[in-house]
């Protein structure tokens, strides 16, 4: 997988690849190694108590006790000892988590800042060789090497792309990484690359996807064709996957879950479902009603919590994600026995007018339901939209896959409408959106993709042509509710 000059090195990863394997496909098959999970659990305690990040907040002792507790126990009998770790806390004082040398990891990343100041990730060889191999012995159950693969993740300091070039070189799949400016948005060369090259395998974010096809309709493009998608990096609940399997042909995966800090926590299998990498975190839930409980399986939800046991570099403790997950509770029937998760969002991705609680799926469930025969007219659909909120109105920009007329656009509207009781709900056809739209990954789905100008400093996020749209829509809505 790495090709390195130093021998001696390039045989110690070899017996970590080695196994690591052997420790994951005993975990896919239910029989983890409860003692070398013990043994990278208190490895993992041991490296953090030599990190900036934690001298103060850990106890000494409890480092001393991990050194005699059986390895079979050590997991039970100590991590609700702990301490958490907030994020605010990671994001400022990032670099304190290292315990190594800066020289000593192999790539410098840091993660998009989503939810606050970005945090260095960079990347170790060992951690680097876990989770290529998590992530690539469930990808192997959907990919073989006649595959061809687009990576089009638009994030240079983010680690996502080259982590996943280096599944694929795992795998023997052809992959091609290109970049597409976010402000030209200039898809041609990527389009042409994948009809050339017959590539059938898309790696990314689902707006960068949407994009690229809203930039083929607009240019007389063919929009192009795949046998799948490979999702990550954004919230894509049922109806945004049934959306891009429309519009593609293909069979969407949501392929992967985790984040720059963490690795990668869940892997789909070929059943689309997200099986938790148990062999690589101790993973925990927490919420306002319930305290905080070990995943066991069972079926449960609320904010995930993760330890790692493979980034001794930069180990994290009880580290809270932020992120809401279910735990299903259920078989899947791969056959790989991991427990099964499935992402809910972030909790300030949540909407909330006077109230009522929208999340992402409810505005996209409504946007890109099935409709009855005849409901559309001319069968134009939307292809990505963003919200715009002002006082009691909330425009819906939508780009579309042919002209629409008045009444698409008032039946799109009374479908979203129901979402916003008391508010005046209308939607206005785009050429083309925001580069917001496209950002999904950096800045989440409520950054991106709902806009609220009652803040008058969010006008200046509006370029010209947009601006107009807006200004005069609701200009429109005022003079109605004034007569």
């Amino acid at each position: 997988m790495l090709l390195l000059r130093d021998t001696t090195t390039t045989r110690e990863i070899a017996d970590t690849v080695r196994d690591h394997t052997a420790l994951v496909r005993d975990s896919h098959a239910g029989h983890p190694d409860r003692a070398h999970l013990g043994r990278k659990f208190t490895a993992t305690l041991r490296a953090a108590a030599g990190s900036g990040l934690y001298d103060t907040i850990l106890d000494a002792a409890l480092v001393a006790d991990a050194d005699g507790t059986e390895p079979e126990k050590a997991i039970d009998a100590l991590l609700g000892k702990l301490p958490f770790l907030p994020k605010q806390a990671l994001s400022e004082g990032g670099h304190r988590a290292f315990t190594r040398g800066l020289s000593e990891f192999l790539h410098y990343y840091e993660s998009s800042g989503t939810t606050g100041n970005p945090v260095a990730a960079p990347k170790a060889l060992d951690d680097l060789v876990a989770n290529t191999i998590n992530i690539g012995e469930l990808w192997a159950r959907i990919l073989s090497p006649a595959d061809r693969a687009l990576i089009l993740i638009n994030a240079p300091f983010a680690p996502a792309a080259y982590q996943f070039e280096k599944v694929l070189e795992y795998l023997q799949v052809l992959s091609l990484r290109p970049w597409v400016d976010n402000i030209t948005g200039d898809y041609t060369r990527v389009l042409r690359l994948t009809r050339e090259l017959g590539v059938n395998v898309f790696v990314g974010p689902p707006s960068r996807l949407l994009e690229m096809i809203q930039f083929a309709y607009r240019n007389d493009e063919p929009v192009p064709a795949f046998d799948k998608l490979f999702l990550m990096a954004e919230q894509t609940g049922p109806a945004f996957v049934r959306h891009l399997e429309r519009l593609t042909g293909a069979r969407a995966y949501v392929a992967a879950y985790g984040s720059s800090e963490t690795g990668t926590t869940a892997v789909t299998c070929e059943h689309r479902n997200l099986h938790l990498q148990t062999q690589s975190y101790v993973l925990e839930l927490d919420g306002p009603e319930r305290g905080p409980r070990r995943v066991d399986g069972t079926p449960d939800r609320g904010e995930l919590v993760v330890t790692t046991l493979d980034i001794l570099a930069r180990p994290l403790l009880r580290y809270r994600t932020g992120d809401l997950v279910e735990i299903t509770g259920t078989d899947c029937p791969c056959g790989v026995a991991t427990p099964l998760l499935r992402t809910l969002g972030r909790s300030q991705d949540l909407i909330t007018l006077e109230g009522n609680g929208i999340r992402q799926n409810d505005v996209e469930s409504a946007l890109w339901a099935e409709l009855p025969d005849g409901e559309t007219g001319s069968g134009v659909q939307v292809l990505n939209y963003m919200l715009v909120v002002q006082d009691r109105t909330i425009l819906c920009l939508a780009t579309t896959t042919g002209p629409a007329d008045t009444a698409w656009s008032e039946a799109t509207a009374r479908r979203l409408a129901g979402l916003f009781p008391g508010f005046e709900l209308a939607l206005r056809p785009v050429e083309k959106l925001p580069p917001l739209a496209s950002l999904g990954q950096y800045l989440g789905w409520k950054l991106s993709r709902v806009l609220d100008l009652n803040d008058e400093r969010n006008w200046d996020r509006l370029p010209a042509p947009i601006r107009g749209v807006v200004e005069t829509t609701l200009a429109e809505y005022a003079s109605t509710t004034r007569g």
